[in-house]
């Protein structure tokens, strides 16, 4: 699933929503493009509980289909 995060804008913003995604589902894949905003997870959590987490850290995401 992809999300776009349009205050994720620097190495440490993508460490702390890795961790946020992490705290959801530990071995999830986390691949996240700064330039573009976006991150692409892979897990078999449910995206609602990424889009809590993420909204938890302070970085508020959208869904991208």
């Amino acid at each position: 699933m992809q999300f776009q995060i349009d205050n994720m804008t620097c190495g440490g913003c993508v460490r702390r929503v890795t961790a946020a995604v992490q705290s959801v589902d530990s071995a999830a894949t986390v691949t996240a493009n700064v330039g573009e905003h976006r991150v692409d997870i892979q897990s078999t959590s449910t995206q609602q509980a990424f889009l809590a987490a993420l909204e938890s850290a302070g970085y508020p995401a959208k869904p991208v289909v």
